[in-house]
């Protein structure tokens, strides 16, 4: 079979039922080996490389993406798809209670705000950009929609959220205590709190010379990749105010916090794209 071939029925099959494997373990907190898991794949099909199985897995992410279900950490979403793909993972999760339940579980459960880290998180670099697909991916058939968007409702998960901004206060805390502004530190906002959600915005710290830094967190207990929501405020509160604005997105909450930070307009340093549309008669 030459190598640009499209995939079978079958590997397609074997591929999303490793991945969702694969998934179940890691929302349970049990350890994943996934050279281990691409190695066995590679046993049971026609010659795919180690290369060719982590792509498919990567297409796999993004079908969940689509799905707005969160996917599998290590494996950001690649869109270029077959149709075919989407009525296997469709086929997938109807068939498995455990894993949509751990979904469920993950989005709603509240957040244990007792819980500290001996090490607050660094920043990081943030997420690859999602690759493209490279030939006719087609649309998303709206029969493969859940009904329920699980991405939004752990975004709406206010426990989870006050957490993250619980962190990042303490985040700015000790950036200002280390760079000698003491002052400063003891100045910090926790804005969402103080003023409520329309500030566009949910922390105002500074700058060690005492500019602003308005700070936007984002917290979700998956992966570095996973989607946010944005809303209309904070998009035009970003772009006012772009020299200042700074998106913290918390990620890997519930296990060990890890966060990247992206500064300026949201619609320059993201890709946006409408979920929600507020209609009026016409």
């Amino acid at each position: 079979m030459a190598r640009g071939e499209d995939w079978s029925a079958l590997e397609v099959e074997a591929a999303v039922a490793d991945y969702m494997e694969m998934f179940t373990a890691e929302l349970r907190g049990e350890p994943v080996v996934k050279a281990e898991h691409n190695r066995r794949l590679q046993s049971v099909l026609d010659g795919r490389s180690h290369g060719s199985v982590e792509f498919k897995h990567r297409n796999i992410s993004a079908a969940l993406d689509e799905l707005n279900l969160p996917h599998l950490s290590g494996y950001v979403p690649a869109s270029n798809r077959q149709q075919i793909l989407f009525q296997h993972v469709d086929a997938r999760l109807a068939r498995d209670p455990e894993l949509m339940a751990l979904i469920k579980q993950h989005a709603e459960a509240a957040f244990k705000a007792e819980r500290s880290w001996a090490l607050l998180p660094s920043f990081e670099a943030p997420p690859s950009a999602r690759e493209p697909g490279t030939s006719g991916a087609e649309p998303l058939p709206r029969a493969f929609r859940p009904p329920v968007n699980y991405l939004a409702r752990e975004a709406a998960n206010s426990s989870l959220g006050r957490a993250g901004e619980d962190l990042v206060l303490r985040i700015e805390e000790t950036r200002l205590f280390k760079e000698g502004r003491a002052d400063l530190a003891r100045k910090i906002e926790h804005t969402s709190v103080c003023e409520g959600d329309g500030a566009g915005f949910d922390i105002h710290s500074f700058e060690p010379d005492g500019g602003d830094r308005l700070i936007e967190v984002k917290t979700t207990g998956y992966s570095k990749s996973t989607p946010f929501f944005v809303t209309c405020n904070e998009l035009a509160v970003s772009t006012e105010r772009a020299n200042c604005y700074h998106l913290y997105r918390i990620f890997n909450m519930r296990a060990m916090p890890r966060l990247f930070s992206l500064q300026g307009a949201l619609d320059r340093t993201c890709v946006l794209l409408p979920e929600v549309y507020k209609g009026r008669v016409a």
